[in-house]
């Protein structure tokens, strides 16, 4: 028993302890992840990178200097020079030039592409906060719980103080005080599965922080309880115009219409310009000038399946626009009812069940006390009380977290003054 109190007496030290660390914003972790993580960071110089294309693929291709000699009589150079008339040294520049249109397509497109990296840039940062946040409030719950969990020791240890009691006098039977001793070593294992997942969620925002394994971190502050003030409707309508996912799949939409645009000009041949000089000797020097047009000999085997290969693109863009869209639908429709739903039950714990369950403990002890209640009735009241309190936090967990999967599907900023730490 004495070992029971101990423990007892720590996990509501440790638990005071924690409450009463400086607790952590989110806003705060937010900003170090978007400075720090290594998934954003990665994403920023792919962006960055696409951006450096566009300028690429609109410039002329390198233009071409031949140097080279004609002799007679001999491999040497400068040979028959003067004598004969084919003996010459010389050089030729060439330049390709792409048809009309093309060089600038294809700098749209690459553009495009960029806008498209930008698009899932902003996303991966979506991403990260929402799972910081969610993490965040997972933590939340993990110390709420635990500290629930130790109140609910406290409340055996009263219980089985009464038992012993009253078994003293004879006037209770001994598997009383083993039933509540079984309900104790019950929290018991739940307060250490609520540790594993505190110490699981600090290392999920080390990792998401970019932190060094191990860091320690504050507790989160509760808050107070905001509902959503925008319908699902709303949301939908908002994240049309700025949702990275379906932003992003509009750019491809763009880009694969290019596309096709940039095959349909395949159809018309590039062409090479190319001027030389040749020194003759004696005799006057030569100059050369000509155009080089390649004979569009194979369409149907090259410039056709292309296009037809660029358009079978742009419909598959279509069709990944359309199914991003209908993901998204569903998906915020999916979140929105969670926070419904947990908003709901939250204030039925609230105003009913926690309220009803703390009046039933306050009578039911004091009547076991003095015979007027049994056993059972009594360890079920404290059991009902430390499960409903648990699951008061764990709505709050959940409406928290649908929130932020609804700001993570929709880009919407919601209102934070709901959010723990904020």
């Amino acid at each position: 028993m004495r070992t029971r109190v101990l423990s007892a007496l720590a996990v509501l030290a440790s638990a005071s302890i924690a409450w009463a660390a400086e607790p952590v914003k989110l806003n705060d972790l937010i900003r170090e992840a978007l400075a720090r993580n290594p998934e954003i960071l990665a994403a920023q110089k792919r962006y960055e990178a696409a951006r450096q294309r566009p300028s690429q693929e609109s410039s002329l291709p390198d233009p071409m200097l031949s140097l080279g000699y004609a002799s007679n009589g001999g491999p040497l150079p400068g040979q028959g020079l003067g004598t004969q008339p084919t003996s010459n040294i010389g050089f030729v520049v060439s330049q390709e030039i792409p048809y009309p249109g093309k060089r600038k397509l294809r700098g749209d497109i690459a553009a495009k592409e960029a806008d498209a990296e930008f698009q899932e840039y902003l996303a991966i940062q979506l991403s990260v906060r929402s799972r910081v946040t969610q993490a965040l409030h997972r933590l939340h719950h993990a110390y709420a719980a635990l500290a629930i969990l130790a109140e609910g020791k406290d409340l055996l240890f009263q219980v089985i103080r009464v038992s012993e009691a009253r078994y003293a006098a004879g006037k209770a039977a001994q598997q009383d005080i083993l039933k509540a001793q079984t309900q104790l070593s019950i929290l018991e294992s739940r307060i250490a599965e609520k540790e594993q997942d505190r110490d699981t969620t600090e290392a999920e925002l080390n990792a998401l922080l970019n932190r060094k394994p191990g860091t320690p971190l504050g507790v989160p502050d509760d808050s107070e309880l905001v509902p959503l003030r925008l319908s699902v409707e709303e949301l939908l309508a908002k994240a049309g115009g700025i949702s990275p996912d379906l932003r992003r799949a509009q750019e491809m939409i763009q880009r694969n219409e290019l596309a096709v645009n940039l095959a349909r000009k395949d159809f018309h041949s590039d062409y090479t310009i190319s001027a030389g000089y040749f020194y003759m000797g004696g005799m006057p020097p030569m100059y050369e000038f000509k155009v080089d047009i390649p004979i569009r000999l194979h369409i149907g085997q090259k410039q056709g399946p292309a296009l037809d290969e660029q358009v079978h693109r742009l419909n598959e863009s279509r069709r990944n626009f359309e199914a991003t869209e209908q993901n998204l639908q569903f998906r915020v429709r999916e979140a929105y009812l969670a926070a419904q739903t947990a908003y709901r039950l939250i204030k039925l714990y609230a105003d009913t069940i926690l309220p009803q369950s703390s009046l039933t403990i306050e009578a039911s002890l004091p009547s076991y006390e003095t015979g007027g209640t049994d056993f059972l009735s009594v360890l079920t009241n404290v059991m009902t009380k430390v499960d409903s309190q648990e699951r008061y936090h764990e709505q709050r967990m959940m409406y928290e977290l649908a929130r932020a999967r609804l700001e993570e599907l929709t880009g919407v900023p919601l209102e934070n003054e709901g959010v723990a730490g904020k």
